[in-house]
């Protein structure tokens, strides 16, 4: 698997806030770790449900599921 730097950053973020709060991150979670804007959070999540990364529920808040293990995904910077 070949992960653009910042693609493995939202997949780490995904994993630990999942493991830490038993539910997946909201969009806005996500843009207030990374500091972005909702269209770029919402376009990395569309890439990386694109690339089989994740799994998700169009219109469903917190539907984000990790299709990779943990072993494939970088740490947390």
């Amino acid at each position: 698997m070949s992960l653009t730097p910042k693609q493995g950053q939202y997949l780490a973020f995904i994993y630990y806030y999942t493991k830490l709060h038993g539910r997946a991150p909201a969009e806005a979670e996500m843009v207030r770790c990374f500091g972005v804007s909702p269209p770029t959070v919402h376009q990395m999540v569309l890439t990386l449900e694109k690339a089989r990364l994740i799994t998700r529920i169009p219109g469903v808040a917190r539907s984000i599921r990790l299709r990779v293990g943990k072993g494939e995904i970088p740490p947390l910077d």
